[in-house]
C-alpha cells in the first residue's frame, strides 16, 4: 500500500501542472469536481489494493505458475498505467471546454449587441428619410399653389390692360370727333377764311367722313380679330416666366422621383438587411449547434516547446488547417517521447511486412534529425541497389543491416510512428507515401534527378565558379531546363529564389543557397515551389486526359482509347514512356502490353478512376506541347 501513495501524489501533481500551460481559468466548481474525481479514484485504488496483495501472495506461493502469474500482473500494470496516462491527458480538455464556452457566449452577446445597434441606426436613417420626403412634398404643394396664384394674377392683369387699351382708343376717337366738329363749326362761321369753295370743302368733308367710317370699320374688324392678342413683349416675358417655372417644376419632379427611388431602394435594402439578419442568425444558431468557434492560436505559445518565438516560426505563413497539423505534430512528438514501448500490430494481412510483430516493441526515441538522416541513407542505398526488391522489404532489411536483427523491429516501429506523424516534413512525408504504396519510388528519384540537373546547369552557367548568377542568367537556366513551363511559372520560381519585380536583371543571387536543406530535411522555398508546381502540373495533365476521354470516373476505359487520348494531349510521348504510362494505369508489365494496332476494342478494360489514381501515384509529366508546330 505504501508503494501506491507516491504514484497517487505524482498523478495529482502532474495533472495540475499539465493544466497550467494551457492558460485556462478553472472555476471553483470544476476544481471541486476534479478533487472529488481524485478522491473517487483513490478510493477505487484502495479497494483494489487487497486484491493486489492477495495476487502477490498467490505468485509467491504457487512457484510453478509464478512466471505466468507475473506476466499477467505486469500486463495489467501496463494497461492501468496506459489508462492513467489517457486520463491525465484528457483532464485539461475539460477546463479548456469551459473557457471556450465562455468565449463563445461573449462573442454571441457582442454580435447581438452589434446587430441591435445596426438595426437602431437603420431605423433612425429611415425616419430621417421619411421626414425628408414629407418636406419635399410640402415644398411641391407650396410651389403648385404659387404657380396657380401667379396664373390668376396674370389673367387679372391681362383683363385690366385690355380694358385700359379699349378705353384709351374710345377716348381718342371721341377727341377726334370733337376736333372735327369744332373745325366744321369754325368753317361755317367764317366761310371766307380759307378762300375755298364751300361745295368743294363739303365734298372733301364728306369723303373724309367716308374714309373715317371705313377706317373705323377696319379698326373694329381689327379689334374683333386681335382683341385677345397680347403684346409680344408681354408675351415673351410671360413665356420666359412660364419656362422658368416649368423648369423648376421639372427639377422638383426629378428630385421627387430620385427621393422616391431612394426611398424604395432603402426599403428594399432594409428588407434584405432583415432577411440577411435572420439568415445570419439562423446560421449562427446552426454554427453554435454543430461547429466550434475559430481557435485562438496565441494560446499555443505557452504549450509548444520553445515558447512564443518558436511558435511564431512554426505558424508563419500557415492557414488554420496547417496550424492544426503543426500543433498535432508538436503534441504527438511529446507523446512519442513519453512512450517507452509500442504495442505490436500482430500478423494480419492488412499489416505491412515490416510491422508484423506480436508483443511490446521498444521506443528508441530518436530526434527528428536522426530520423531524417536514416531516411536519407536508406534512399541512397535504395538508389544504389537499383530496386531489386519491394520497398517495404528493402526498408526492413536496411534496418537489420544498420541496427542488427534484434533492434530492427524496434527501429521500424519508431521510424514508422515518426513519419506517420510529421506530415509537414518533406523527407518524412515522401518516404511515408512511398512506404505505404501511395506514391511510386520513381517520383522521388525523378525529382532528385531534376534538382541535380538544374544545379548542374546553374553551375555550368557560373563561368567564374563564384556561386553567383544574375537574374537574367537564372531565368535563362530555368527556361532551358523547363522548356514547357509558362512564363508565370518561371516567374514564381524566380520570386521563390529571391527575385522581386522591382529588382534589376543585373542583381546577383547565390544559386547554391537555393538547394540547401536544414538539419531536419526542410528545403528552401525555391525547392518547395518546384515540388508544388510538379504536383499541380501532374493534376492538370490528368485532368486534361480525363476531359479528352470524355468519360465519368465510374465509366470503363479500354487500353486503345487511353493510348489514343495520351497521344492526343501529349504528341511528343515516345513509345517507351507511353508504354510505361499504360503499364502503370492497367498494372501490367510493359512486356505484356499489346502493340499498337494489335489490341482489341473489347480487350483490356479498367475503371477510369482506378487508372487515374494509378497514374497519380506514378511519375507522370508532359513531354511536349499538345499541338505540334506546323513544319515550315
Amino acid at each position: 500500500m505504501a508503494s501506491l501513495k507516491p504514484q497517487q501524489l505524482s498523478f495529482t501533481t502532474t495533472s495540475r501542472t499539465h493544466l497550467r500551460p494551457l492558460g485556462v481559468t478553472i472555476d471553483d466548481s470544476l476544481l471541486t469536481e476534479t478533487k472529488s474525481t481524485q478522491k473517487r479514484k483513490l478510493s477505487q485504488k484502495r479497494k483494489t489494493l487487497p486484491y493486489r496483495e492477495i495476487f502477490e501472495f498467490f505468485i509467491e506461493d504457487f512457484k510453478t505458475y509464478k512466471p505466468l502469474l507475473s506476466s499477467i500482473k505486469n500486463a495489467y500494470e501496463v494497461m492501468l498505467a496506459h489508462q492513467r496516462e489517457k486520463i491525465r491527458a484528457l483532464e485539461p480538455l475539460k477546463a479548456k471546454l469551459v473557457t471556450v464556452n465562455e468565449d463563445c457566449n461573449e462573442r454571441i452577446l457582442a454580435m447581438r449587441a452589434e446587430e441591435r445597434y445596426e438595426i437602431s441606426m437603420l431605423k433612425k436613417e429611415k425616419m430621417n428619410l421619411l421626414k425628408l420626403i414629407d418636406k419635399k412634398n410640402e415644398e411641391k404643394i407650396s410651389l403648385q399653389s404659387e404657380v396657380t396664384k401667379l396664373r390668376k394674377n396674370l389673367a387679372e392683369e391681362y383683363l385690366h390692360y385690355l380694358s385700359e387699351r379699349d378705353a384709351r382708343k374710345i377716348l381718342i376717337a371721341d377727341l377726334n370727333e370733337l376736333r372735327y366738329q369744332r373745325e366744321d363749326m369754325s368753317l361755317a362761321q367764317y366761310p371766307g377764311i380759307w378762300g375755298e369753295d364751300p361745295v368743294k370743302l363739303t365734298v372733301a368733308l364728306k369723303m373724309a367722313r367716308q374714309d373715317l367710317t371705313r377706317m373705323q370699320m377696319e379698326l373694329n374688324t381689327m379689334k374683333a380679330n386681335f382683341g385677345d392678342v397680347v403684346p409680344r413683349r408681354d408675351f415673351e416675358m410671360q413665356e420666359k416666366t412660364n419656362k422658368d417655372l416649368q423648369e423648376q417644376l421639372d427639377s422638383l419632379k426629378d428630385d421627387y422621383e430620385e427621393v422616391r427611388k431612394e426611398h424604395e431602394m432603402l426599403l428594399q435594402l432594409h428588407m434584405s438587411t432583415l432577411r440577411e439578419r435572420d439568415q445570419f442568425y439562423a446560421e449562427l444558431q446552426e454554427i453554435q449547434r454543430t461547429s466550434t468557434p475559430r481557435p485562438d492560436w496565441s494560446k499555443c505559445e505557452d504549450v509548444v516547446a520553445g515558447g512564443r518565438d518558436r511558435w511564431h516560426v512554426l505558424a508563419e505563413g500557415k492557414n488554420s488547417d496547417q496550424l492544426v497539423d503543426v500543433l498535432l505534430e508538436e503534441i504527438g512528438e511529446g507523446l512519442l517521447r513519453e512512450k517507452d514501448f509500442f504495442p505490436g500490430l500482430g500478423y494480419g494481412e492488412s499489416i505491412p511486412a515490416f510491422l508484423q510483430f506480436d508483443g511490446i516493441v521498444e521506443n528508441k526515441k530518436p530526434t527528428k534529425k536522426d530520423v531524417v538522416n536514416i531516411l536519407k541513407d536508406a534512399w541512397k542505398e535504395r538508389i544504389a541497389e537499383e530496386q531489386k526488391e519491394k520497398f517495404p522489404d528493402f526498408f526492413f532489411n536496411f534496418l537489420e543491416r544498420r541496427f542488427g536483427p534484434s533492434d530492427a523491429m524496434a527501429w521500424a516501429y519508431t521510424i514508422f510512428e515518426y513519419i506517420k506523424l510529421f506530415h509537414s516534413n518533406e523527407v518524412m512525408n515522401q518516404f511515408y507515401a512511398v512506404l505505404m504504396g501511395k506514391r511510386k519510388e520513381s517520383v522521388y528519384i525523378k525529382q532528385k534527378e531534376t534538382i541535380a540537373q538544374l544545379l548542374k546547369e546553374m553551375t555550368h552557367a557560373d563561368s567564374q565558379n563564384e556561386g553567383l548568377l544574375t537574374m537574367e542568367q537564372l531565368s535563362t537556366v530555368l527556361r532551358s531546363t523547363f522548356p514547357f513551363k509558362k512564363d508565370e511559372k518561371i516567374q514564381e520560381l524566380m520570386e521563390a529564389g529571391g527575385w522581386h519585380p522591382s529588382s534589376s536583371n543585373a542583381d546577383l543571387v547565390n544559386y547554391r543557397l537555393l538547394f540547401m536543406e536544414d538539419e531536419e530535411g526542410q528545403s528552401v522555398p525555391f525547392l518547395q515551389k518546384l515540388w508544388e508546381q510538379y504536383l499541380n502540373e501532374k493534376d492538370e495533365y490528368l485532368y486534361e486526359l480525363k476531359q479528352e476521354l470524355g468519360l465519368e470516373l465510374h465509366d470503363k476505359v479500354t487500353l486503345p482509347k487511353l493510348r489514343e487520348a495520351l497521344m492526343t494531349i501529349d504528341p511528343s510521348l515516345d513509345k517507351q514512356t507511353l508504354n510505361g504510362y499504360l503499364s502503370q494505369a492497367f498494372q501490367f508489365p510493359v512486356t505484356e502490353l499489346p502493340e499498337e494496332g494489335e489490341e482489341k476494342e473489347e480487350g483490356t478494360v479498367i475503371q477510369l478512376q482506378t487508372a487515374l489514381e494509378q497514374l497519380q501515384m506514378s511519375d507522370v509529366r508532359r513531354m511536349g506541347p499538345r499541338e505540334q508546330e506546323p513544319a515550315t
